[in-house]
């Protein structure tokens, strides 16, 4: 009893504290502290000793000071607003971004080959990377609706196309990368009660899609036609009895049949773009075969002499900057490696390569500690909810800059393939910074009323 009176007076307390007493200060400041060092970063790579001044208006580095002034106004309206706004716009919002990201389709700017940009005057903005924002608050508002029961399968089929219909979209703008961040997700679904056999469906998919690349597809085929056989032979007595392991056991291998020697063949000619394709065979440390090269292709069709380009340009440099730092790095703007522009987008998707290379292995390992610690603090402020929707966003939050922060490193030292998304908050460009800012800003609002049931 006496506990409770206490939870009560403290909640009271709380809810009468002024707003900016209720912000959480040590996300806050851990967010001001990551997008300082990639000012930093950016700057390093970029100064010159013979630059007559710092601030060079027309360097990314200018910019993106400029780009964090606009995040931190727009972080102060949001902190302003009434947090209840959040949850009754989220439907709307995420219908208007579904429309942008529909229009950009065809209204989009063509960049490297994708038309994922919408530009207004001189401003260029990615709608893949704000809509982010929206799908997240979409995905809490509809699990915490109280007739939402997240139990049934209809349900969880409805959260997953909230999740996934950007995704679909962006795929058609020739944006695959940005597209995969979208199924960060499913890990907010999983923390609701999504089924563990999901997982292991996810996970088995990703190794039947490694293995239809490193072994050749009648081999797979005879491979998991023999498998098939062997597990039917072996489990002979239940699948005489009963009727509904046969169908599971003849399903699941037709799923894979097809899976393997249509859906992935037809993923590689049609829906990855030609890089993606040769980034994602040269981390298998194999050749693209000539069915997926289409340079090889065309040059044959012209009678050219066929050419297979099996290196990763980007990754080899990108290694080369961030082995060279060693264990103490080289010092803060004495970076060879970038310095001397060798490493292609230094300043955007790999800008790690920049802390690498100046700052070595501690330096790297201060700047993951730096992530994990913003991760596990917005997990803490996740778990303090006392809304449903809060929580979940909260959630959403964490896995998107997970999934960001996770694969971006990843790709830089060559453990995953490059898919062109940026490192939070360090690489440059306005429209990432901006999105993950906001995401960091109404996360702050709404624990600022976290003893409010918010819907």
């Amino acid at each position: 009893m006496v506990r409770e009176i206490k939870r009560t007076v403290n909640k009271m307390s709380t809810a009468r504290k002024p707003l900016f007493n209720r912000i959480d200060s040590i996300t806050f400041m851990l967010y001001l502290l990551l997008v300082g060092i990639g000012l930093l970063a950016i700057f390093s790579v970029e100064h010159h000793s013979t630059d007559q001044s710092i601030f060079i208006a027309n360097r990314s580095y200018t910019k993106q000071a400029v780009f964090f002034g606009y995040a931190l106004v727009l972080g102060l309206f949001i902190l302003l607003t009434d947090s209840k706004f959040f949850s009754s716009f989220a439907f709307l919002g995420y219908a208007l971004g579904l429309l942008v990201l529909f229009i950009t389709i065809f209204a989009g700017i063509d960049v490297k080959g994708s038309r994922s940009w919408l530009g207004i005057g001189s401003f260029r903005f990615q709608p893949g990377e704000v809509c982010k924002i929206f799908t997240a608050l979409a995905l809490a508002k509809y699990i915490s609706l109280p007739e939402t029961n997240f139990k049934r399968l209809t349900s969880r089929l409805i959260a997953a196309g909230i999740a996934l219909l950007p995704a679909v979209l962006i795929v058609l703008q020739k944006e695959t990368g940005l597209a995969l961040v979208y199924f960060c997700f499913f890990l907010v679904l999983y923390r609701e009660g999504l089924p563990n056999i999901v997982l292991v469906i996810g996970f088995s998919a990703i190794a039947l899609v490694l293995t239809t690349l490193l072994i050749d597809r009648k081999m797979l085929f005879i491979m998991l036609t023999v498998l098939a056989l062997l597990i039917a032979f072996i489990s002979r007595q239940t699948l005489r009895r009963r009727m509904m392991p046969r169908i599971v056991l003849i399903g699941t291998w037709a799923l894979c049949i097809v899976f393997s020697q249509l859906a992935v063949p037809f993923a590689f000619k049609h829906v990855l773009q030609k890089h993606q394709v040769d980034r994602i065979y040269s981390m298998l440390g194999k050749d693209v075969p000539d069915e997926y090269d289409r340079t090889a292709a065309a040059a044959e069709d012209r009678g050219d002499e066929k050419k297979v380009n099996s290196s990763d340009y980007n990754v080899m440099q990108s290694k080369i900057a961030i082995g060279s730092g060693g264990f103490h790095g080289k010092g803060f703007l004495n970076g060879t490696s970038t310095k001397n522009q060798f490493v292609p987008e230094q300043n955007t998707d790999f800008i790690f390569c920049a802390i690498g290379e100046q700052f070595g292995f501690i330096g790297s390992l201060l700047l993951i500690a730096i992530y994990v610690s913003l991760l596990l603090r917005i997990v803490f402020i996740a778990e303090r909810q006392r809304s449903t929707f809060t929580r979940i966003y909260a959630y959403c939050v964490a896995s998107i800059l997970f999934f960001h922060f996770a694969v971006n490193i990843s790709m830089t030292i060559g453990l995953a393939p490059v898919i062109g998304i940026t490192l939070p908050f360090l690489s440059y460009g306005g429209s990432s910074l901006l999105s993950f800012s906001i995401l960091i800003f109404i996360l702050l609002r709404l624990d600022a009323d976290r003893q409010a049931m918010i819907r």
